[in-house]
């Protein structure tokens, strides 16, 4: 399975309903995640761009995407993000692969 952040800024409204009816939402995030076969690793709310994160597994993209299509859907959120994760491991393998293939390209400018 493959990692991924999936990072959301709430709506006002959804951030209104939060403040009047505090509530752990993992549960509601775990059970989502679950129903596309994921796994939910971590669940934080967070400060800046975003009001929350969560780090979970995917069997692949499109299922990843489903799963944010889905939350998104609900009218919950302004903003949804789906980031693919790579283990350090998995990282090098891209690097050893970039400098192995010749493709040929020349940018723009050259």
């Amino acid at each position: 399975m493959s990692h991924f952040m999936m990072r959301w800024q709430f709506t006002a409204g959804s951030a209104k309903a939060l403040v009047e009816r505090p509530n752990d939402r993992t549960g509601a995030a775990k059970a989502l995640i679950e129903g596309f076969g994921g796994k939910l690793h971590y669940y934080y709310f967070s400060l800046g761009d975003y009001d929350g994160l969560g780090i979970c597994e995917f069997p692949d993209s499109k299922t990843a995407a489903a799963c944010a299509l889905a939350a998104m859907a609900t009218g919950a959120f302004t903003r949804f993000e789906t980031v693919s994760l790579l283990s350090a491991s998995e990282a090098e393998a891209a690097m050893k692969r970039a400098h192995d293939t010749k493709t040929g390209y020349k940018p723009p400018h050259a």
